[in-house]
């Protein structure tokens, strides 16, 4: 764990409907690139925090699933606040893994990155810092795996 960083970490959506409390350190986090994330944010890309089962706890209101069925057939499930619809989390393609957005934590000068994936998709104008760890699509098992150590690994 980074020094300095004290959990649980608290967040939630715009509103401030839903709460939550981040219990433990994530696994890692990574800022993805892929056209899904574009289109989902409306943005350049997205950042997402990998989560083990019972690091999140919802402390406060209940978000509301909301499942996608994109034109390619796939299906995407989200958290979001019903009122202001702030996407709080989703499930992970792995199992038993949440993810986060971090954007929604309430204090967020701890997140650095532990790499970019997706990178294929990234916009043109976009710099990703030499030496950062990159996939030009989604990572395998092993690529995962460097992820959650770079990120363990920060100071």
């Amino acid at each position: 764990m980074a020094e300095g960083i004290v959990f649980p970490q608290t967040g939630g959506c715009a509103c401030g409907d839903v709460r939550y409390a981040l219990r433990k350190d994530p696994i890692t986090l990574y800022v993805c690139h892929c056209t899904d994330c574009q289109s989902e944010s409306g943005a350049s890309f997205t950042l997402s925090m990998v989560l083990g089962e019972g690091m999140l706890e919802v402390t406060c209101g209940e978000p509301l699933e909301y499942t996608l069925q994109l034109p390619d057939g796939r299906r995407k499930g989200s958290s979001y606040c019903g009122r202001c619809m702030t996407r709080l989390y989703a499930p992970s393609k792995r199992a038993g893994l949440t993810l986060l957005s971090p954007g929604t934590l309430d204090d967020t000068s701890w997140l650095q990155p532990a790499g970019h994936i997706w990178t294929r998709s990234a916009q043109s104008w976009i710099d990703i810092p030499p030496g950062t760890l990159r996939f030009e699509q989604q990572p395998g098992d092993s690529g995962s795996l460097e992820l959650a150590r770079r990120w363990k690994a920060r100071v």
